[in-house]
């Protein structure tokens, strides 16, 4: 049986703040999820080289005239992707690749702002206690170094004999954004006001399992993208015939670690492998919530991650054996991140949470006010 409600902490100060924090965190996590489906779209339509240069600030502002379009495309035009891929597209072409790849690294500017302007305001109103201020301060942190992965990421790809991005480096840009929505919605999962009993061990450490294995899988369709693995096979339940391709075609490359990532075969193999084990461990998980903790949030919540790990299956399945349309590798993945979300926020609910005090009780000092208050913990 789940555990009692757990007692109420003393944080009167920050009720009023509640609400808009767990709102601005929410928002947040949806910024991301655009953010990754829109980085779908430009790697799909190969636009993801367009821009050859990384300008942080003034990179914000497109080229304005004929000459600085003039100036974008001679650029590009050195780049190996051009010279390979797509000698002889004209300036029009060009621009519709660049606008692609100029809206991605916009929204990554705008996220920023709309992360550190408001972590500001709330941090002055003494809106964040100790363990929600340092989770945000970290998640800046991670954050601030994603755009620096994205370019080494664009960088790799302008590297001669290139015209795409390296695989790992892609897997890394994609896995850093996923670990930042996990991180927002687990923040935000904890700013609730009322009390939530914890759930069983048991399912706690199957919902926090779940959620890393959904990450772990997250990070394994990005070397599928990257590498174009999923045009290798278009065929399921088997991979041309087979269901486990032999050992010679899994590591035809010797050293054998390389085949994890340039090995289409394995690259594709380890992909379904991993897919049927969150399906098998989201629906375990789901049973024995039923079981233990039928009618309550843990058993609802087992219960959606297991039908969207499902549904994220078939839409895999789907891509696979049509080949990999852009709709339907756009729906791949932001539903990926859909899994991810309701996996995270299971895993943070499971733990319980304490209810808010009333405003009876003593408040405590708000994060980043410590010195204020002559504390130094």
């Amino acid at each position: 049986m789940p555990s009692s409600p757990l007692p109420a902490v003393p944080t009167a100060a920050l009720r009023p703040h509640r609400r808009a924090v767990r709102i601005w965190l929410y928002g947040l996590a949806a910024l991301v999820v655009a953010m990754v489906a829109l980085g779908g779209a430009t790697r799909l339509t190969g636009s993801g080289l367009s821009i050859t240069e990384w300008k942080p600030v003034t990179g914000a502002v497109p080229p304005l005239s004929e000459a600085d379009w003039a100036a974008e495309f001679d650029k590009y035009r050195g780049t190996p992707q051009y010279k390979i891929l797509n000698e002889g597209i004209g300036l029009e072409s060009f621009k519709a690749l660049y606008w692609w790849e100029w809206a991605h690294r916009l929204l990554g500017r705008l996220i920023g702002l709309a992360f550190f302007l408001p972590l500001i305001v709330f941090w002055l109103r003494g809106a964040l206690d100790r363990r929600l201020g340092l989770g945000l301060v970290a998640l800046g942190v991670v954050g601030a170094f994603q755009g620096a992965i994205g370019w080494i990421m664009v960088a790799s790809g302008l590297q001669p004999g290139m015209t795409a991005v390296a695989p790992v480096k892609l897997a890394l840009h994609l896995t850093t954004a996923s670990l930042i929505l996990a991180g927002l919605v687990w923040l935000a999962a904890g700013t609730r006001s009322t009390a939530l009993s914890p759930a069983p061990g048991r399912l706690r450490a199957g919902a926090v399992a779940l959620m890393v294995l959904v990450l772990v899988q997250i990070a394994l369709g990005g070397l599928v993208a990257g590498s174009h693995a999923g045009l290798a096979y278009n065929t399921w339940p088997t991979m041309n015939g087979l269901l486990v391709p032999p050992l010679d075609a899994l590591f035809a490359t010797a050293p054998w670690i390389e085949n994890f990532v340039d090995n289409l075969t394995l690259v594709q193999f380890n992909h379904r492998v991993v897919a049927y084990l969150v399906v098998l461990v989201a629906v375990l998980h789901a049973l024995d919530a039923r079981l233990i903790a039928h009618g309550t949030g843990a058993g609802r919540r087992a219960a959606g991650v297991a039908i969207l790990a499902l549904g994220q299956m078939g839409l895999g399945i789907v891509t696979l054996l049509l080949a990999v349309p852009l709709w339907a590798a756009l729906a791949h993945q932001v539903f990926a991140m859909a899994v991810l979300t309701m996996a995270t926020a299971h895993a943070r609910l499971s733990r319980g949470h304490a209810a808010l005090a009333t405003a009876a009780d003593e408040p405590t000092v708000p994060f980043g006010f410590e010195p204020l208050a002559g504390r130094t913990t």
